[in-house]
C-alpha cells in the first residue's frame, strides 16, 4: 500500500531531515508529502465480457437499454426518464431537505476552520488596559519616585507574538484541515446523490404499488362478479356447494393481498414527503404511473480509473487520506524545538492623563526556544498513532475503492437478468392473458367449470403482478447505476457552492 510505503520512506529519512532542517529552512514542512493512490488498473467490471445491450419488451419499461463507453452523466441525470412530476419533486427535495442543508452547513463549517487556521501564520497583536489602585507594605520601597505606599497605576500596552513555522506544523494542520473540508464537500455530494436517487426510487415504488393496487382490485371486482351470478345459479340448482366455497376461498384470498399492498403504498407516500422536506401529514402532489416513466435507453459505462474520480465516497476516503498524512507531520513537529517571538509596547502612569506622557513608556522584545525533553512517551506515542490512522485510512480508502466497482458491477448484471427476468414474465403474462380468453369462452360455452375459469384468472393476475414488478425492477436498476457511477455531480450547477 502506498500509504505504508510512504511512512516507511519519510520514517528512513526522518533523523537526516531533523539535523538539515534550520532557521533558514523554514519553509520545509516535516511529514510525509500526500500522494493520491494510484487508480485501479481493471478494464471492465466482470471476468467474462459484458453484454453491451439488454433485450426490449413491449410496454412501458421494456425499451432496449445499451451501455455507452465513455459517455458522460448529466447533472440532472433523473430528467432522463422524462417526467416533469419527478423533476418538479426532485427540485422540492434539493430546496427542502434536511439532510441536505445539514451537509451543506458542515462544508461550511469546514471551510470556516480552514480560514481559522490560517491566521497561525499572521503575527497575533492585542492591545490591554489596566487601570488599578493598589498599597504597599511600609517596609517595602514604592515603586514610585513619591515612595507613597497607597497609589493607582495605569498600564496600556500592545502585545505582539509570533511563532515562525518552522517545521511546518501549521501548514500541515492547514492541509490537514483542508483535505476535512474536500471531504466534507463529497459527503455533500453523497447526500446529495443518495436523496435525488432515493426520491427516484421512490416515485418508481409508486407507480409500481399503484398498478399492483389497481390490478389487485380489478380481480377482486371480477371474482365478486363472477361469485354473485354463480350464487344465483346455485339458487337455481345449476352450480354446487363445492364451486361456491371454491369460489369464495379464492376471492377471500385475494381481497388479502390487497391491504399489505395498501400499507406498502401509505408508507410510500409517507417517504416521499419526508424526502421533500414534508411531514407525513401534508400532501404530496405527484403521482406517478409507468406510462409517464421514460426508461433510459443510453446507459453510462465508466472504466474502473475514472470511476475512482466520479464517486463521492471515494474521492471522501481520498481526502480523509490526505488529512491523516498531514496529522503525521503535525505529530512529528510537536516533538522539535520551537521559537516564539514577543514584543510589548506601552506606557505606565499613575495618573491616567499622564499615559503616555513623557517618561512613562515601555517596550520589551524577547525570543523563547523551547524544545520537549521528556513527556513520558506521549509525543512519541502520538506520532506513532497518527501513523496508525494514516495506515487505517489507506486501508478504507482501499475497501472504498473495491465497494464501489462492486455496486457497479452488481448494478450491470441486474440490469442483463432483470431485462431477462421482464421478457420471460411478459411471455408469461400474454399466455396467461390468452388461456384466461379461451377459458371465459369456453365457460360460456358451458365446456369448463368456473373454478376452472377462477384459476385461469387467478394465473392472469399473478402474472399481471410479476410482470408490474419487473418493470419496476428495470426502473430501479438504471437509477441504481447511474448512482453507482457517481450521479454527474461535477456536471451540475443547481446546488450553491458553499466552499468559497
Amino acid at each position: 500500500m502506498n500509504a505504508i510505503k510512504n511512512i516507511a520512506s519519510w520514517r528512513a529519512g526522518r533523523t537526516a531531515l531533523a539535523i538539515g532542517i534550520g532557521l533558514t529552512l523554514s519553509a520545509c514542512a516535516v511529514g510525509p508529502n500526500y500522494h493520491r493512490p494510484a487508480a485501479p488498473t481493471a478494464q471492465t467490471y466482470a471476468p467474462t465480457p459484458i453484454a453491451q445491450s439488454t433485450p426490449s419488451v413491449p410496454g412501458p419499461g421494456g425499451d432496449a437499454q445499451q451501455f455507452v463507453q465513455g459517455m458522460d452523466i448529466p447533472g440532472q441525470w433523473w430528467t432522463l426518464f422524462h417526467s416533469q412530476p419527478l423533476n418538479g419533486l426532485i427540485d422540492d427535495s434539493i430546496k427542502r431537505n434536511p439532510d441536505l442543508a445539514a451537509a451543506q452547513q458542515a462544508l461550511m463549517s469546514a471551510v470556516e476552520s480552514v480560514k481559522a487556521q490560517r491566521g497561525a501564520y499572521y503575527p497575533q497583536v492585542g492591545t490591554s488596559v489596566d487601570p488599578t489602585r493598589q498599597k504597599v507594605g511600609d517596609v517595602l520601597s514604592s515603586n514610585l519616585a513619591s515612595n507613597s505606599t497607597l497609589y493607582n497605576l495605569t498600564t496600556a500596552q500592545l502585545s505582539i507574538s509570533y511563532t515562525p513555522d518552522l517545521w511546518g506544523a501549521n501548514r500541515r494542520q492547514v492541509e490537514s484541515l483542508v483535505a476535512q473540508a474536500d471531504a466534507q464537500r463529497f459527503q455533500l455530494e453523497a447526500t446529495y446523490l443518495t436523496l435525488t436517487s432515493n426520491v427516484v426510487n421512490a416515485a418508481i415504488g409508486d407507480a409500481s404499488l399503484r398498478a399492483q393496487i389497481t390490478a389487485t382490485q380489478d380481480m377482486i371486482d371480477s371474482q365478486s362478479k363472477i361469485l354473485e351470478t354463480n350464487r344465483k345459479q346455485m339458487a337455481l340448482g345449476d352450480m354446487s356447494d363445492a364451486d361456491i366455497a371454491s369460489q369464495e376461498a379464492t376471492l377471500e384470498q385475494t381481497r388479502a393481498a390487497l391491504p399489505p399492498l395498501q400499507k406498502q403504498f401509505a408508507q410510500q407516500r409517507d417517504l416521499l414527503a419526508v424526502l421533500t422536506g414534508r411531514s407525513p401529514d401534508q400532501d404530496v402532489p405527484a403521482q406517478f404511473n409507468f406510462d409517464e416513466l421514460q426508461l433510459p435507453q443510453d446507459l453510462p459505462l465508466t472504466l474502473p480509473a475514472r470511476l475512482v474520480e466520479q464517486r463521492p465516497d471515494v474521492r471522501m476516503a481520498d481526502a480523509n487520506l490526505h488529512a491523516a498524512c498531514a496529522q503525521v507531520g503535525v505529530a512529528f513537529a510537536a516533538r522539535l524545538p520551537n521559537i516564539n517571538i514577543t514584543a510589548n509596547w506601552g506606557s505606565a502612569a499613575d495618573q491616567m492623563h499622564n499615559l503616555f506622557g513623557s517618561g512613562t513608556g515601555f517596550w520589551n522584545l524577547g525570543a523563547d526556544i523551547t524544545a520537549p525533553l521528556f513527556s513520558g512517551g506521549t509525543l512519541l506515542h502520538r506520532q506513532r498513532a497518527a501513523e496508525a490512522n494514516y495506515r487505517q485510512a489507506a486501508e478504507q480508502y482501499r475497501s472504498t475503492v473495491m465497494s464501489a466497482l462492486q455496486n457497479v458491477a452488481d448494478s450491470l448484471h441486474a440490469l442483463q437478468a432483470d431485462a431477462d427476468a421482464m421478457v420471460a414474465d411478459a411471455r408469461a403474462e400474454r399466455a396467461a392473458a390468452r388461456s384466461l380468453d379461451i377459458a371465459k369462452h369456453q365457460y360460456a360455452l358451458g365446456d369448463i367449470s368456473m373454478v376452472a375459469l377462477l384459476n385461469a384468472q387467478v394465473t392472469y393476475r399473478q402474472a399481471e403482478l410479476a410482470l408490474i414488478q419487473a418493470r419496476a425492477n428495470r426502473y430501479s436498476d438504471t437509477v441504481a447505476l447511474f448512482q453507482a457511477l457517481g450521479g454527474g455531480w461535477w456536471n451540475r450547477h443547481d446546488v450553491a457552492d458553499t466552499s468559497k
